[in-house]
């Protein structure tokens, strides 16, 4: 494997972001832990919501209420490291809670921008051909440490399958880790016989070396929804790594003040990684952060704004508070 950058090292050189102090990062927690109290997460499912209700939580309708003893239950049992494994072994990489610091794409876009011979940019949908190309882009770039979905295969017939042909290109054209964005939750089984596939059927290879994982949005605010509960639990009990990745927006669907939208997004990710532990103890699971602001006068959300980069330095504290391995939007 190899070494990496670290984040948060005291040094006499450049300069440190210190966005909450110990005390700050106590209280966010304290008024997450009120919130999953009450009023809860709604759970889409009725399946996660008995899996909930027998694990000692409060259900009233599609509200699940988490007392505050089980989210510390499976903040002990969460790993604070695992491998994400490659099909080049050398090219493995560690997820851990401490300050190595690792870079990959990010997507899932329907578009892509091409540049012709006259030097004249071209914004089109994106097709199957730019998933293989930016796959061995992302591959051959020593920068890249593991390559997580960029683009859409808008050229593929419209159906649920398309998922499968996009998880398919991105695996045979990269050695590193794969890291699915929002998969298809019916489609994991057909995910998992790739894999079993690729180590000539040993279900025990694939279950020690997962050459991919997933990654999952809870619905904000304060929502999970069916797609990702049932990734959640597949990704669990199969021992794919998942990546449970609040996108709330602040002045949308999160408060405008954005500490107060940072516990939103607290809430909805500890809810998903409650789920996976209570599926099965050790579930190697990251805290995840694409949060950001809402543009009320564009009504976009802008993922290049400063206050994404507030909030992912800040979401950075929270994964090393709960010792978790953490993955953050860059701008």
């Amino acid at each position: 494997m190899k070494d990496r950058t670290w984040a948060g090292i005291n040094s006499q050189k450049g300069s440190k972001l210190e966005l909450f102090t110990d005390d700050e990062l106590d209280k966010i927690h304290r008024s997450t832990m009120k919130v999953l109290r009450d009023p809860g997460i709604r759970v889409e499912t009725e399946r996660a919501r008995n899996v909930f209700r027998e694990a000692g939580c409060e259900v009233d309708g599609k509200i699940v209420k988490i007392p505050e003893h089980l989210v510390n239950d499976a903040l002990s049992k969460a790993p604070s490291s695992f491998n994400l494994p490659a099909r080049d072994e050398d090219k493995d990489v560690m997820q851990e809670a401490g300050p190595d610091v690792n870079c990959t794409t990010f997507g899932t876009g329907v578009s892509t921008l091409e540049i012709d011979d006259n030097g004249n940019f071209n914004i089109r949908d994106s097709k199957q051909k730019d998933i293989e190309d930016q796959a061995k882009l992302a591959d051959y770039l020593d920068s890249i440490d593991y390559y997580s979905l960029t683009v859409a295969a808008r050229d593929l017939p419209s159906d649920a399958e398309i998922d499968v042909h996009e998880f398919l290109t991105s695996i045979k054209n990269t050695s590193k880790h794969f890291h699915h964005i929002d998969p298809v939750a019916e489609n994991v089984e057909y995910y998992w016989e790739m894999v079993k596939a690729y180590y000539g059927g040993d279900e025990e290879m694939a279950r020690e070396r997962p050459i991919f994982s997933m990654l999952l949005c809870p619905t904000s605010p304060l929502q999970l929804g069916e797609n990702g509960l049932k990734v959640i639990e597949k990704g669990a009990k199969l021992g794919i790594p998942v990546n449970v990745l609040s996108m709330a927006m602040a002045g949308a669907s999160g408060n405008m003040n954005l500490a107060s939208t940072l516990v939103t997004h607290n809430a909805e990710v500890l809810a998903g990684i409650v789920l996976s532990q209570i599926f099965k103890p050790g579930a190697p699971v990251w805290y995840g952060s694409s949060t950001t602001m809402f543009d009320v006068k564009k009504g976009t959300a802008p993922v290049g704004a400063p206050e994404l980069g507030m909030i992912s330095a800040s979401v950075a504290k929270l994964g090393q508070y709960y010792d978790l391995p953490t993955f953050v939007a860059g701008i």
